[in-house]
């Protein structure tokens, strides 16, 4: 029998990692570094790496929706041994290319090929976006199975109250992209079904012509004295 749920997540999987080959070149164009000199972000950064750093085992970080790079990239600057995963074969391609010395994979966040138990922290900046509501928690289970007990988990994500886009066209180019956005609230809840323990939020609001704020959740994989 045919399992209905594992055939549409290979359709939104298909779905954003065609559009993201579409458009990886005008994208990594664009955003060469997505951090810029923002000063949220570079703090929360700095001290999700301090958090990993000071681990006793040194273990190394996933950066999931990896794209470019830029964030795998900082967090080796950072003294992280820090290593992408994207589900666009062509994101890769640039990542590697833009930053050769690093180790970049193309994976799923849906089904990580990564061991149980071997990171030391799980890094998604604006990627959970591109997943529906009914495959999130499946999302955050995986990151709880990867994490070694302390290993920290670090998202960013634009924030709005289950609001729902489908994007057919970008850069000029024919895409077919969702993007869901949720409250910070929901993924919080979220990551607490999947086991995982909060411990520090952050919701900056839109400026300029964003139209949405940006959520920031702090998390971690409980230890075994907690």
């Amino acid at each position: 029998m045919t399992d209905p749920n594992a055939a549409a997540t290979a359709d939104f999987i298909e779905a954003t990692r065609s559009s993201y080959d579409t458009i990886a070149p005008a994208y990594s164009a664009e955003h060469p570094d997505g951090l810029g000199a923002g000063p949220l972000e570079t703090a929360l950064l700095a001290a999700f790496a301090e958090l990993v750093r000071t681990a006793a085992d040194k273990a190394p970080v996933a950066d999931v929706g990896s794209g470019p790079g830029y964030v795998t990239a900082r967090l080796n600057a950072l003294g992280v041994p820090a290593f992408g995963i994207d589900l666009s074969p062509h994101m890769v391609a640039l990542a590697r290319e833009a930053h050769p010395q690093l180790r970049f994979e193309v994976g799923s966040m849906t089904a990580l090929d990564v061991p149980d138990e071997t990171l030391g922290g799980v890094i998604a900046l604006y990627s959970t976006i591109h997943i529906p509501d009914d495959r999130l928690p499946d999302v955050f289970a995986e990151f709880h199975r990867v994490l070694r007990p302390g290993g920290q988990v670090l998202l960013a994500f634009q924030a709005s109250e289950g609001e729902h886009i489908h994007m057919t066209e970008r850069y000029g180019q024919d895409i077919a992209l969702d993007y869901y956005f949720r409250t910070p609230a929901q993924i919080a809840a979220h990551l607490t079904e999947a086991g995982l323990t909060l411990a520090a939020q952050a919701r900056v609001e839109p400026t300029g012509q964003q139209r949405l704020g940006r959520a920031f959740i702090l998390a971690h994989k409980p230890s075994a004295s907690e």
